[in-house]
């Protein structure tokens, strides 16, 4: 039975931002097969389409999105196989990460609290290749089941075929949206697994005391290339978007309505409450304004940016 196809559904209370205007059309397939009949939906009706995770990494313009977005609902975990020293976990990629790797730790299963603390699902940390300090998502994905834009086919692909990089994957591209993942873990004992979960709780804490939990895309702006900027420290590019900004004094200071930057982190924007997706853009804009005058480049968004029909900021 295909599931049900939504119209004018509010997205504001669907991202981490909680601002935005409704989608056209909205969905939430429970199964690969309703994932396909949603690609069909939108060929026959000609609509561009949106996958929404958790919203946590994502601006929508308050004018909303004049297509379909599709929030998998694909939320199964299983065990797929077990050997002495190692497991296969599969997650669907509606699964939302922490609740991954509370279920990894409830069967004594290691690697995947390194990313404890961070919101999303696993969807959208597969298509951004979740990372947190030397740890990228990529370590552990040995395969994936993804749909494909054109046709709506079922494939299943291995880990090269994602060719993964620093917040880079092909699902970038728009030609595949990912159904389920597996990854490769480590099974561990009872004494592991404490440790573990001592670690995971230590990772959040130290989480929560540096960036803002709430209301936030997260990280606003990427980090810069290496080629993008001349500043050096020891010998090395000074790539980190955050460096500039706090030199810029924005921190704390910088305001337009109810959106603020962060007195937390330089590069990470919070509603306050009342804040619009137009607030936000003039608060951005603000701040890619004042490092180019100073620092002569100019920062690009991390944070996705859905419904706008021109880019609203700043080009590099």
């Amino acid at each position: 039975m295909n599931t049900i196809i939504q119209t004018n559904v509010p997205l504001r209370e669907k991202n981490w931002f909680q601002t935005g205007g409704s989608a056209a059309y909205y969905v939430e397939p429970r199964n690969a097969q309703e994932f396909a009949h949603a690609i069909t939906f939108m060929h026959t009706h000609k609509l561009p389409i949106f996958i929404l995770g958790h919203g946590a990494n994502l601006l929508v313009s308050d004018e909303g999105f004049k297509g379909l977005v599709i929030k998998p609902a694909l939320n199964a975990m299983s065990i797929t196989q077990s050997t002495t020293d190692s497991v296969l976990v599969t997650a669907g990629a509606g699964v939302g990460m922490p609740e991954l790797i509370n279920y990894c730790l409830d069967n004594q299963i290691l690697g995947l609290e390194e990313f404890s603390g961070i919101p999303g699902t696993v969807g959208g940390s597969v298509y951004i290749n979740l990372h947190y300090y030397e740890f990228l998502l990529e370590h552990f994905l040995v395969n994936a089941t993804v749909i494909e834009h054109e046709t709506g086919s079922i494939q299943t692909v291995d880990k090269e075929w994602f060719n993964f990089g620093y917040n880079q994957s092909k699902l970038q591209e728009r030609n595949h949206y990912l159904v389920d993942a597996t990854f490769l873990l480590k099974k561990g004992s009872e004494h592991d697994v404490a440790y573990a979960r001592g670690r995971q709780t230590e990772i959040i804490r130290h989480r929560q005391k540096r960036y803002p939990t709430a209301r936030t895309c997260g990280s606003f702006f990427r980090n810069f290339k290496e080629h993008e900027v001349t500043l050096t420290s020891s010998d090395k590019k000074m790539i980190y978007v955050a460096y500039y900004l706090d030199k810029i004094g924005v921190k704390g200071q910088l305001r337009v309505g109810d959106a603020l930057v962060s007195h937390q982190h330089a590069n990470m924007i919070v509603n306050l409450g009342n804040a619009t997706s137009a607030d936000i853009i003039t608060l951005a804009r603000t701040m890619q304004q004042r490092v180019f005058e100073q620092f002569g480049i100019i920062p690009q968004p991390e944070c996705q940016l859905l419904g706008f029909d021109t880019y609203p900021l700043m080009a590099e």
